[in-house]
């Protein structure tokens, strides 16, 4: 029966991180964005976020957050949330889950502890800057 279970893999479907202007803060922050680079829709999109990690030898977690968005039209781009400062030195967690038609797809994107510093840069598709893409 397991062998009759097909799991779909997420392709063309992932986050990046990027580095912007905030005039609320009057600094630099991180803000996450889902690229959808594929030829589908996606609909009924739920992205689920948390961050943990040890700061100072005491182990740190932030609360869950939800964000769901009806449709994300093939070839774009939306926003899901601000990286604080202080979190980025957490590993922070993506839980993403869609539809295309009526398959369910899932796949959980994990930005590393400190990836501000240390991840490599490219430039994300569709929005043309640089920034920190998890796939």
């Amino acid at each position: 029966m397991k062998k009759d279970i097909q799991i779909p893999e997420v392709e063309n479907v992932f986050l990046a991180a990027i580095s912007e202007w905030n005039d609320d803060f009057m600094e630099k922050v991180w803000n996450v964005y889902l690229v959808n680079d594929s030829d589908f829709d996606i609909d009924s999109v739920m992205v689920v976020s948390k961050a943990f990690g040890t700061i100072d030898g005491e182990m740190k977690k932030t609360s869950l957050l939800r964000h769901a968005f009806l449709k994300v039209p093939s070839v774009s781009v939306v926003k899901v949330e601000m990286i604080e400062q202080s979190v980025v030195a957490l590993h922070n967690e993506f839980m993403l889950t869609y539809f295309i038609g009526p398959t369910l797809y899932d796949k959980k994107f994990t930005f590393k502890a400190n990836f501000a510093n240390e991840s490599p840069r490219e430039e994300v598709p569709i929005l043309f800057v640089d920034g920190v893409i998890v796939r």
